[in-house]
């Protein structure tokens, strides 16, 4: 019994000595947790604080160590928006929470607005660390871009790539000038400044526009041109529209602006401008005026249309001119031709054969050689070698320039080596051997 009492007892004990730890470790819990004794706005310029994540700590609802802090984004989630590349996840730092402990934590919001919490901001005031950094969200260009200082014009007037306050997500809430350019199509546009988004590296310039103060901004540089928009010529001028006239399909429309102070123009003129202006590929169906645009007494007015008939030209062969490119093969120079059956590929090639004074681009006749096996071919001389074999040539594709069906010659260059061959109608490259 007495043994029974005394287990009693030890029980009891060991029951209210844990009880006892366990109430002085919440106790000290609650007094471990750090209390708020600064806060106060952030009211200097929105730019100076533009911060990163660095990915180190996570983004609360709170100071983090604040009893009730609630994770808003874990650190795993900072980390990704650390090493994004989207301006969208830079974030804006707005107010400042320093506890008792001298930690300072800054709530942010991302520029998209999709994240907004507070984050340890280090032990220094208005200084930004430990989970953030201060963030450079553009890259002044204007020093070095050619476009500062010149007259543009908005390339597609409307809804589309408008002016801004400041280049998207680059500034938070930046907005829009104007919800569309349409009325300003024929304003002109000076450009004061350049930049590039730091991540995204896309380039925009801010342009003042003397006429409408008031939509002047930053726009994307693909936005705007050295040359009025056909929607703002034809306002002023008049547009063509050509028409094939075998099939009644149409080809293309161009627009020729009129000369100040003129506000028609005469039908002679209208041709004369027409042909200048006929698709590439095509010709005026008709040789005089009056064929191709009715009464010779017929004038145009401003922001008018006239349909105008063309006809395809005869399809003609593409002329090309080959160089050998490394100048220390001038004896190459001599040998340079396509083998017979790398021709007899290229003629049957449909590309290589089009409309007349149509252009044929550099890139694509590059692609439609090396089908037709004139990336890289062999061609042998009758020179004979010593020991049997006879001297050739191995030509790679190197690059080649654009041409004009009927007109300008592309030219193709080709890269040299010399070499040998064991026999005088191989043209494959397995059987070449250089030096």
């Amino acid at each position: 019994m007495q043994s029974s009492l005394v287990k009693t007892l030890y029980l009891g004990l060991a029951a209210l000595s844990l009880g006892a730890v366990a109430t002085v470790s919440t106790t000290a819990q609650a007094a471990s947790k750090a209390k708020v004794v600064t806060s106060k706005t952030l009211t200097t310029d929105g730019a100076t604080r533009n911060v990163e994540v660095t990915g180190k700590n996570a983004l609360y609802s709170k100071p983090g160590t604040v009893k009730g802090a609630k994770k808003v984004a874990s650190v795993t989630t900072m980390k990704k928006l650390a090493a994004s590349k989207k301006s969208a996840d830079y974030f804006r730092a707005y107010y400042m929470k320093v506890t008792n402990k001298g930690s300072v934590y800054y709530k942010i919001v991302s520029m998209n607005g999709k994240y907004r919490g507070y984050i340890y901001g280090g032990k220094v005031q208005d200084t930004f660390d430990g989970g953030i950094a201060k963030a450079n969200t553009i890259t002044d260009q204007t020093a070095t871009n050619t476009m500062v200082g010149k007259t543009v014009y908005f390339a597609t007037p409307g809804k589309s790539n408008v002016t801004w306050d400041a280049p998207k997500y680059t500034q938070y809430k930046a907005s829009k000038q104007i919800k569309s350019t349409a009325n300003y199509a024929n304003d002109a546009l000076k450009v004061t400044a350049a930049a590039t988004k730091t991540r995204e590296g896309s380039l925009y310039y801010y342009v003042e526009d003397a006429s409408n103060p008031a939509i002047s901004g930053w726009i994307y540089a693909n936005a705007v041109t050295t040359s009025k928009s056909d929607t703002a010529k034809a306002e002023n001028g008049i547009t063509f529209n050509f028409v094939d006239k075998s099939s009644g399909a149409k080809v293309s429309s161009a627009v020729y602006e009129f000369a100040a102070g003129s506000t028609t123009l005469k039908l002679a003129d209208a041709y004369k401008q027409a042909k200048g202006l006929v698709p590439t590929g095509y010709s005026i169906a008709g040789e005089d005026a009056a064929s191709s645009f009715g009464s010779t007494t017929a004038t145009y007015a401003k922001n008018s249309s006239v349909t105008v008939y063309v006809t395809a030209n005869d399809a003609v062969s593409l002329g090309t001119t080959l160089k050998v490119y490394n100048s220390d093969m001038e004896a190459a120079q001599t040998s340079l031709a396509f083998p017979a059956d790398v021709q007899t590929k290229i003629n049957a090639d449909t590309f290589f054969k089009q409309a007349k004074g149509k252009l044929a681009s550099a890139a694509d006749i590059q692609t439609h050689l090396q089908a037709a096996g004139a990336g890289s071919f062999v061609v042998v001389t009758k020179t004979p070698n010593a020991d049997g074999t006879f001297v050739a040539y191995q030509y790679t594709l190197k690059s080649a320039t654009d041409g004009v069906f009927g007109g300008a010659k592309a030219t193709v260059y080709y890269t040299a080596v010399k070499g040998s061959v064991k026999s005088t109608t191989t043209t494959s490259n397995s059987d070449f051997i250089a030096g």
